[in-house]
């Protein structure tokens, strides 16, 4: 996505947001679909480690990353560990150290897919990047649903279409789009492969958001509803 530059035209306009283009990162859960939380900046770095603030921010009592499955870009790697990581303890022997360290006991697992010269997808290449030989079996190998927020993501949100003028102008304002967009989609939005089996009457099927599978709320939002229960802090965007 990009942040247009200041018009020429337009001297007295004062620019406070950097323009170019920026990243954005999202993390689901893979069995409710739920976005758990979203990272926007200037490189995939700043992007993913503003993401792993925000996860870590909403789920203090964790001390460890859960279990993670990306593809090969993202900048998750450093990010994680500057989040979640822990400088080790010195032994008393050499300079002391500064730097944060990965710790046993995560799983951070990429599928890196690979491509020939006319951008056809040749094979995919899985690494694990924290764990161990369980680490496969916690994270999957199957990246299909992030794949299809971002797909949702750009038809829900008109500011990460590409090559449109429908692009955003501050920063500010593309953090609290995003974060609208989560919200209603996280409580509002059916999700096909969610729904329930009932047998009530003529009705079949119970329609599920990704709040309902997580177990957040019993019932679908309505937009009005939305807009008059759920506060966003701005600290949040």
């Amino acid at each position: 996505m990009d942040l247009c530059r200041t018009q020429a035209g337009k001297k007295d306009r004062v620019d406070d947001d950097e323009p170019g283009e920026y990243w954005r990162c999202t993390a689901i859960e893979p069995q409710t679909r739920l976005r758990v939380g979203r990272g926007i900046g200037q490189t995939e770095t700043q992007a993913a480690l503003a993401l792993w603030q925000q996860v870590k921010q909403r789920d203090a009592h964790r001390n460890s990353p859960p279990p993670v499955l990306s593809d090969g870009w993202g900048g998750h790697r450093e990010a994680i560990v500057e989040v979640y990581g822990q400088v080790p303890v010195y032994s008393g022997r050499g300079r002391p150290p500064t730097r944060k360290q990965p710790v046993d006991g995560w799983h951070y697992t990429q599928m890196v897919k690979q491509r020939d010269d006319k951008g056809k997808l040749t094979g995919v290449e899985v690494r694990v990047i924290y764990g161990d030989n369980t680490t496969i079996a916690c994270t999957g190998t199957r990246t299909v649903y992030v794949e299809r927020t971002n797909l949702t993501s750009r038809l829900m949100n008109g500011r990460l279409v590409r090559k449109t003028l429908g692009y955003s102008k501050r920063v500010e304002m593309l953090k609290a789009a995003c974060a609208w967009e989560d919200v209603v989609y996280n409580f509002t939005r059916s999700v096909k492969t969610l729904r329930t089996e009932v047998y009530n009457g003529d009705r079949k099927w119970v329609q599920r958001s990704p709040a309902m599978a997580a177990g957040l709320t019993d019932h679908l939002w309505s937009l009005r509803e939305v807009l008059t229960c759920v506060p966003i802090p701005t600290n949040s965007l």
